[in-house]
C-alpha cells in the first residue's frame, strides 16, 4: 500500500480523489468506491481535512495585518504598531448664539446688574434631517456680555473661550460610565459598553472616594500628550473585539501616575450617530437659559452646516495608516510623517492628503513642508480653516522640527475630456447604438470616480480601454483621445474688467504645435466687448483671442504656452469682462495621452459634459454622435 498522500489542494473533491488514489493498489484495484460504505468514510475524511485546511488558512491570514479580515484582528495588529483606529465621529456645526432680554425687562427697567451671561457645556440644540431629529450640544462653556445695539440693551452674543462668535456644537447625547478602583490584587478591567462613543470627546475624571464630589484629577489621552513623565496622568483607550472600548491606566511607572484603590473614575463622552448627523442646517434651542432674572430661549443662526460625522475607521484605512503611523513615531520630520499624523487625527474630515518637502516644490523653498488637504464633501470653509489652524497649533508646533514651517496649498483639479470611439455590432447585443454610447460614457465616468479623484492617482488609457472592450461583445476596437482641462475664475485668477497676468499649470507635458491641429483652446468669454475664445496660432505656441462670430483675430498675442513645463501664460492684456458658466475652461492636448501622472496637489477628474462617446455601426459604417 502507498504510504504518501498528496496534499497539493484543499478543495473537497481533490482531497477525496487523493484519498482514492492512496487506495489504488493491487488489493483495491477493482473496488467500486462510489457504491461502497467506504465512500462515506472518505467523504467524512475529506470534509474534515477540508475544514481543517480552511481553519488553518483563516488563522494564518488573521496573524498578519495585510491579510487579516476580522476587525478585531486588524485592530489588534494596528495597536501593536502603536496605532489606535478612529471611533465613531460626531458631526459638528458652527452657529451664532444670541439671547435678547430687551430694554423692557423687569417692568420696563433694564437689568443693569446683569453684565454677563454663561451657557454651560452640554447645552442642547435640535435639528431635523430628512424627518429624523438629531441632538447637538455645546462642547465648552460659552459667555456673553450685556450689549446695547441700536439703543436696545440686554443683547447677549455668546463667544467661545478663544473669543469666537462661531460656536461649535456636536451631534450626540452625553453619557457617563462610573468605575470603582479595586485593590492592587484585583484584576480590574474598565470597559465602556458602547459602540457609538466618539473617543475624541471622552473625558476621564478621578475622585478620591466613591462618595466624594471633589474632583481629584483629570486624565489625558496618551495620543494627545507630547511627553510623559513620572507625574503624568494619562490613559490609553483601545477598541476590544466586541466593539466596546477599554480604559487602561499606568502601572504607576512608565505612563506616570494611576488611580489608586478606592478612587472613583467617571468617563464622560458623546454617543453619536456618526454620518447620519451630517447636513443639519437649522437649529433650535432645546431649553431656556436664565440671564439675570429673565428666562429666555436662545436664537441660533447657522454659520456652517454640520459635517465631519463618520463611522469607525474602515479596515482598509487601518491597514494603510497603521504602518505609516508606526514609522512616524509621533514626530513630524518627513513628509510621510506629516501625512500619517494628520490623517490619523482628522481622517473623519478628509478624503485624502498629500505632503511634500520644500526641496521638492517648484520653485524649491527650503524650510517649508507643504500640506494639501482634500476635504470631504459638505465640510464648510470655516471648518476647513479651523482644521488647518489646529494642525498648525496642535500638531506642527509640538511634533514638527523647529524652523520648519507648515504651508497649506489648495488642491488643483485637472479635468480630462475624452472622445471615445468604437465599432458597434448590433447582432451581438439587444441594446441600441444610442444606449451603448451612453453605457460607454457612464463606464468611463464610473472608472474615474472609483480609480481617480485622489492625489497621486495615475490615468492609464490602456486600462480603461480594456474595461470598455469587456463591457459588451458588441463593443469592438475602442479608442480614446484626450484633452486636459484647467479652469480659471474670478477672484482666484483674475478680477473682471481689470488686466492681470495669469499662469495656468498643467500636470503634464503639452503637445508640440503643428500646422493642422490647435493644441490650446478655451470656452467663451467677453473680450473687448466681443464674444471670444482662446486658441494657439497654428504651428506656434503663441495664444490668440478669436472672435466667435467672425472667426477673426481680436488679440494676436494674448500669451503663450511652454510644452515641457505644461505652463500656459496669459499676459496683462488678457482683460475680460464676463465669461460663460462658472469658469473659463482652458484645454490642452497632452504630449502623451497613454499615461497622465498628476504631480503633488493635482487631482485628475472627468468632465462628462465635455466628453463624447461615438459609435460606428459595423454593418452600415455610419457614425452616430451622442
Amino acid at each position: 500500500m502507498a504510504t504518501t498522500i498528496k496534499s497539493t489542494a484543499l478543495d473537497f473533491n481533490t482531497i477525496k480523489s487523493n484519498l482514492k488514489t492512496h487506495f489504488n493498489t493491487a488489493e483495491w484495484s477493482d473496488y467500486d468506491f462510489e457504491t461502497s460504505g467506504l465512500s462515506s468514510l472518505l467523504d467524512v475524511l475529506a470534509y474534515n481535512t477540508h475544514y481543517n485546511g480552511l481553519t488553518a488558512n483563516f488563522a494564518l491570514n488573521e496573524a498578519f495585518l495585510n491579510s487579516a479580515q476580522l476587525r478585531s484582528s486588524v485592530v489588534s495588529h494596528a495597536e501593536n504598531l502603536g496605532y489606535y483606529p478612529r471611533s465613531n465621529t460626531c458631526s459638528q456645526a458652527l452657529v451664532n448664539i444670541t439671547i435678547t432680554t430687551g430694554s423692557t425687562e423687569n417692568g420696563g427697567v433694564v437689568d443693569a446688574v446683569t453684565t454677563n451671561a454663561t451657557i454651560s457645556k452640554g447645552a442642547e440644540f435640535t435639528s431635523n434631517i430628512d424627518g429624523t431629529t438629531f441632538t447637538f450640544q455645546t462642547t465648552e462653556d460659552i459667555t456673553a456680555v450685556n450689549e446695547t445695539v441700536d439703543g436696545v440693551a440686554g443683547i447677549f452674543k455668546f463667544k467661545t473661550a478663544a473669543g469666537s462668535t462661531s460656536i461649535p456644537i456636536k451631534e450626540g447625547r452625553n453619557k457617563t460610565k462610573t468605575f470603582i478602583v479595586g485593590g492592587a490584587s484585583d484584576d480590574t478591567v474598565y470597559i465602556i459598553p458602547d459602540k457609538t462613543v466618539d473617543t475624541s470627546t471622552l473625558t476621564i475624571e478621578v475622585y478620591d472616594t466613591v462618595a466624594s464630589d471633589s474632583l481629584s484629577s483629570v486624565y489625558t489621552n496618551v495620543k494627545d500628550t507630547v511627553s510623559v513623565t513620572s507625574t503624568s496622568k494619562v490613559f490609553i483607550l483601545r477598541e476590544v473585539p466586541n466593539g466596546y472600548y477599554e480604559l487602561t491606566f499606568s502601572e504607576g511607572n512608565v505612563l506616570g501616575q494611576a488611580p489608586v484603590a478606592g478612587n472613583k473614575i467617571i468617563a464622560s463622552y458623546l454617543s453619536t450617530k456618526g454620518p447620519s448627523g451630517n447636513g443639519a442646517a437649522s437649529f433650535t434651542a432645546s431649553s431656556t437659559h436664565t440671564v439675570g432674572s429673565a428666562s429666555k430661549i436662545a436664537t441660533v443662526t447657522k454659520v456652517s452646516t454640520s459635517s465631519g460625522g463618520a463611522d469607525p475607521e474602515s479596515l482598509n484605512s487601518i491597514k494603510l495608516n497603521a504602518p505609516t503611523a508606526f514609522a512616524a513615531q509621533q514626530r513630524m520630520v518627513t513628509a510621510e510623517d506629516y501625512k500619517s499624523i494628520i490623517n490619523g487625527k482628522y481622517s473623519a474630515l478628509l478624503d485624502d492628503i498629500i505632503c511634500w518637502g520644500g526641496q521638492d516644490n517648484v520653485p524649491a523653498t527650503y524650510g517649508n513642508t507643504y500640506v494639501c488637504l482634500k476635504f470631504k464633501d459638505g465640510v464648510s470653509s470655516t471648518s476647513q480653516t479651523q482644521t488647518k489652524d489646529a494642525i498648525k497649533t496642535q500638531l506642527s508646533a509640538n511634533l514638527a522640527v523647529m524652523s520648519i514651517d507648515t504651508v497649506f496649498v489648495d488642491a488643483t483639479d485637472t479635468f480630462l475630456e475624452a472622445i471615445i470611439t468604437f465599432d458597434f455590432d448590433p447582432d451581438l447585443t439587444g441594446d441600441s447604438l444610442e444606449t451603448m454610447q451612453q453605457t460607454v460614457k457612464n463606464k468611463v465616468n464610473t472608472y474615474f470616480t472609483n480609480n481617480l479623484n485622489l492625489f497621486g492617482k495615475i490615468f492609464r488609457r490602456s486600462v480603461i480601454l480594456t474595461e470598455l472592450d469587456n463591457l459588451s461583445p458588441a463593443v469592438l476596437n475602442s479608442s480614446m483621445t484626450l484633452k486636459a482641462q484647467r479652469r480659471i475664475s474670478a477672484p482666484t485668477h483674475f478680477t473682471l474688467a481689470k488686466a492681470a497676468p495669469i499662469t495656468i499649470n498643467f500636470p503634464m507635458v503639452i503637445a508640440k504645435p503643428d500646422d493642422e491641429n490647435y493644441i490650446i483652446t478655451s470656452t467663451r468669454f467677453t473680450f473687448k466687448g466681443a464674444s471670444s475664445f482662446l486658441r494657439n496660432k497654428l504651428g506656434t505656441t503663441i495664444l490668440q483671442v478669436i472672435d466667435v462670430n467672425s472667426d477673426t483675430v481680436v488679440d494676436d498675442n494674448a500669451g503663450s504656452y511652454t510644452e515641457t513645463t505644461g505652463v500656459v501664460k496669459l499676459d496683462d492684456a488678457f482683460n475680460i469682462s464676463a465669461y460663460e458658466g462658472d469658469a473659463i475652461k482652458i484645454t490642452a492636448v497632452p504630449s502623451n495621452q497613454s499615461t497622465i501622472k498628476p504631480l503633488r496637489n493635482h487631482i485628475l477628474k472627468f468632465d462628462a459634459d465635455a466628453s463624447k462617446s461615438d459609435g460606428t455601426l459595423d454593418a452600415q459604417n455610419t457614425p452616430t454622435v451622442l
